[in-house]
């Protein structure tokens, strides 16, 4: 009976540490590939979309990296049990 317990214990903790991150491209342009990085995150929770913003998620990226021409866009997801985080990173100069 301990050993059930202390299996389904384990398989509980894995399961609630456990992640899945999946980055995706989603642009580049001409310009050269430049040093700064801007990123803007935003985060779900059990299954609710994240709020609406008002500014596109790669203008507020740019705007966070202090970015003026954009070189590439990358978008990248992580998946936990109960919170999913949404991430928009751009590069440029």
């Amino acid at each position: 009976m301990k050993l059930r317990a202390m299996v389904l214990i384990a398989v509980l903790l894995i399961m609630l540490l456990s992640a899945c991150t999946i980055n995706r491209p989603v642009c580049a342009t001409s310009n050269p590939l430049g040093e700064k990085v801007g990123v803007f995150s935003q985060s779900s929770y059990l299954g609710f979309p994240p709020m609406a913003n008002n500014t596109a998620a790669i203008a507020k990226a740019a705007a966070n990296g202090g970015i003026t021409k954009i070189s590439t866009v990358d978008y990248n997801v992580t998946w936990m049990i109960f919170i999913v985080k949404y991430d928009t990173i751009v590069t440029g100069n």
